[in-house]
């Protein structure tokens, strides 16, 4: 099944390459959450409208649906917060290491000074306060006095410079432990942020599996038929809009290798965080792959959206990101055929999809 599925992306991949586009297929991603501004969906019974013991009605399954929908698009922000909060924590930690260096450093050269001019301070007072070369200078030899003239010039410059390293290396040495508690500070609030997103995650997730442990299996198949219709549904009017005969880029060198490694993942599970290779989470699988080619791009969709450069639907090209929802909570690549390569929620594999199953935000280009 692996083999055939990417076989057919593909398929799809050099159909597209070369300029050309098939008519759009059917999409299996999941479809459009409610806003996150909603109120909180309490988890309810399935069939809670139809007698005990009885199945569920239509209506009452796609309450389910929709409840189930709202819990796991607030674990895809979560999962977005918790994405960011790590990459912050990453870098502050590095910086963090650094400064550590940096004092570490500065505390061995502070202490190489002290132990300097505690030489020259012992040196001073085992001559009586008179420096082993101004003694030279109280000769009566004046050719002694001459010679060594300079030589004692040249000593009090070295005292001077002395002192001074002293004082720079004690300022720069306060500066840099000043600067590592800050970033350990930041670094302590990224920890408490990704926390806090990592219980949200678990939350969510949570009491959408529990609602779908209610149903039957009979209902969970129909749960997963009103899901695919959903998408069909959407997937049929945005192909209706009459965009795709619009578009007709051609991926580009690196776009193709993303592709590549995106159609490799085909089949593996999603997992909230993760970014392979055994499994990957939206924005782990598009980051992941554009990487393989060469171009680093931002860890979270959102991150993607605002810092890679926009495209128009109309010119998007095979590789480009489509992000998805207003709060760009979500991120596919775009195949061509009107479809994408994704990691659609917890509990799915990465797959091909309809682009048009989930509301678009816009198209960003990695490599533009």
């Amino acid at each position: 099944m692996r083999r055939t599925t990417l076989a057919a992306v593909a398929l799809v991949c050099g159909i597209t390459c070369v300029g050309g586009l098939a008519s759009a297929g059917t999409a299996y991603a999941a479809p459009e959450p409610a806003p996150t501004t909603s109120a909180p969906a309490t988890p309810g019974t399935p069939g809670e409208e139809a007698a005990e013991g009885e199945p569920a009605t239509p209506t009452a399954l796609e309450e389910v649906r929709k409840k189930i929908e709202k819990l796991l698009h607030r674990a895809s922000v979560a999962t977005d917060a918790y994405n960011a909060a790590e990459e912050k924590a990453e870098r502050q930690s590095k910086e963090v290491a650094r400064l550590e260096r940096a004092v570490a450093r500065g505390q061995d050269r502070l202490a190489l000074l002290r132990h300097q001019a505690g030489a020259t301070a012992r040196e001073q007072y085992r001559s009586g306060g008179i420096p082993e070369g101004a003694q030279f200078l109280l000769s009566d030899d004046p050719r002694l006095f001459l010679d060594n003239a300079n030589r004692f010039q040249r000593g009090q410059h070295a005292a001077k410079g002395l002192m001074s390293q002293l004082r720079t290396t004690q300022e720069q040495l306060e500066k840099d432990e000043a600067a590592a508690s800050a970033e350990y500070k930041k670094l302590e609030r990224h920890r408490a942020s990704k926390a806090k997103a990592k219980k949200e995650i678990k939350k969510q997730i949570k009491a959408a599996e529990e609602l779908e442990s209610r149903l039957a299996a009979e209902e969970l198949e129909r749960l997963r038929k009103l899901e695919e219709e959903a998408q069909r549904r959407a997937q049929s009017a945005w192909v209706d809009s009459g965009i795709l005969d619009a578009i007709s880029g051609k991926a580009s060198a690196a776009g193709k290798k993303a592709l590549e490694y995106a159609a490799e993942q085909i089949g593996k599970p999603y997992s909230w965080g993760a970014e392979g290779p055994d499994s990957y989470d939206c924005s782990g699988l598009t980051s992941q792959a554009w990487a393989a080619a060469g171009v680093p791009i931002p860890r979270t969709s959102q991150e993607q959206w605002r810092q890679l450069e926009r495209i128009p639907i109309r010119e998007m090209r095979p590789g480009d990101l489509i992000i998805y929802h207003d709060d760009a909570s979500h991120v596919g690549m775009y195949v061509g055929d009107g479809k994408i390569v994704h990691a659609p929620r917890p509990g799915r594999h990465i797959t091909l999809a309809g682009a048009g199953t989930m509301t678009i935000l816009g198209v960003v280009r990695p490599d533009a």
